[in-house]
């Protein structure tokens, strides 16, 4: 039986797509890389978005069987409604990735995070042989946190500790992320508290130097993983 209401069916991308037409090219060129089988890992942002659309209309030409596992509740009902079966990494490794970043520079080191959903990213980007991340020019820096912050998703009862953790790292700027359309703090898709944090010098060990600081459940640093850029045309 199905539900007899139309939020799933009705649902539309909420925000203005940048550079649409740019944006469009490469999610075309994500959908061509389907093939029957695929297990996808499924990311967050427009792009994202773009390139699901496309994959949905090959699903249906094609008759092809794909199973998505998306890193957001957001996506996770965009699949629903363009009719992709979704999975779980309890059932299935993802064959590839695709995703966007917020910041990559040029070892391709990356940060990620403004959508709140870096942990099921960078698990589903460790547990994935191949990973596309699709950014245009924007996104380009000479080093990391030119542009924004590092997001840490922090434990609620844990986020003191974490800032005065973070501060002997070098935090030079600790910001409890507000939200939008709703009182009070963001809540990650993990139920978690993010913490956007500014450093004076991104090292090779940094990432994992937060990481170990008890309570933080992960950072939206990504140093040193398997991963191709695709470059999105500026328009």
């Amino acid at each position: 039986m199905n539900w007899g209401n139309s939020l799933i069916s009705t649902l539309e991308w909420s925000g203005t797509i940048i550079n649409q037409s740019g944006k469009q090219k490469v999610a075309l060129e994500i959908a061509a890389k389907v093939k029957d089988g695929d297990v996808l890992g499924v990311g967050s942002g427009s792009t994202v978005y773009l390139a699901l659309l496309a994959i949905a209309e090959r699903i249906k030409n094609e008759k092809l069987n794909v199973l998505a596992i998306p890193t957001s509740i957001e996506i996770s009902m965009f699949c629903s409604k363009l009719g992709i079966p979704l999975t779980s990494l309890f059932e299935h490794k993802p064959d590839w990735l695709f995703d966007g970043a917020d910041e990559v520079d040029p070892k391709k080191s990356l940060i990620k995070g403004r959508g709140g959903a870096m942990f099921k990213e960078k698990l589903l980007m460790s547990s994935s042989p191949l990973n596309y991340i699709i950014i245009d020019d924007s996104k380009l820096v000479d080093k990391l946190g030119v542009n924004f912050p590092i997001p840490i998703e922090v434990f609620p009862q844990a986020l003191l500790h974490a800032e005065e953790e973070l501060k002997k790292l070098g935090a030079k700027s600790i910001v409890l992320r507000p939200a939008v359309g709703k009182d009070g703090p963001i809540i990650s898709e993990n139920n978690n508290l993010i913490l956007d944090c500014r450093f004076n010098e991104v090292n090779d060990s940094l990432e994992r130097d937060i990481k170990s600081i008890t309570g933080v459940i992960e950072s939206g640093l990504f140093i040193g993983y398997n991963l191709e850029i695709l470059m999105a045309a500026n328009s």
